[in-house]
């Protein structure tokens, strides 16, 4: 099993890297945050998975060794394989899925694309089995009912879970607790 892998990155596809380690050409399936922050040239580490499949061989790369475990556990969801767990850790922050699972709000995980909503609640009930709960993440399912709505209302809008997620952590602390003016300020985030 390939643990993990350090390399150049020689090539950025629409899914994929290709690293090159040792003079091979590795394409590393990694999501979709991991191929927006790096370039062609760069070194890169991550911790990989190796699917092995009786027609293929698939390496999946993460920047930490928790996104890496996430994956994992994904993929012991019944209907969820490596393509749906990858387009998950693309869609959401650890943090988000988190806060779906242990919050009971599977809704957000039925807005990853490929997840429907019983998928949803599949994944919602089999992480929560399996994730422990952190004091990061007590701070993130602990998230004030008007910023759920926030939430809802930005998704709503067509922003990505991790992009509303973004603008809700930009509202200052002392702002208002209405969810209309919380809603204002988020969406100044995006310049709207």
């Amino acid at each position: 099993m390939i643990a993990t892998l350090s390399g150049e990155i020689t090539q950025i596809e629409e899914n994929a890297l290709v690293v090159e380690v040792g003079g091979v050409g590795l394409r590393v399936f990694v999501p979709a945050p991991v191929r927006g922050r790096v370039k062609t040239g760069e070194a890169v580490f991550l911790f990989t998975h190796l699917v092995v499949r009786e027609d293929a061989l698939a390496l999946y790369g993460f920047e930490s060794q928790a996104e890496r475990d996430l994956f994992n556990i994904l993929l012991g969801v019944d209907g969820v394989g490596p393509k749906v767990a990858l387009s998950v850790l693309s869609s959401m922050t650890l943090d988000a899925v988190q806060r779906a699972v242990f919050a009971d709000e599977a809704d957000l995980l039925s807005k990853v694309p490929g997840v429907g909503k019983k998928t949803a609640q599949k994944i919602a009930l089999h992480l929560k089995d399996k994730l422990k709960p952190s004091d990061a993440l007590a701070r993130v399912a602990a998230m004030a009912d008007y910023d759920s709505e926030v939430l809802a209302a930005l998704t709503a809008l067509g922003y990505s879970v991790v992009e509303a997620q973004s603008a809700i952590q930009s509202i200052p602390k002392d702002a208002p607790k209405d969810v209309e003016e919380r809603l204002r300020v988020a969406l100044q985030y995006f310049g709207t």
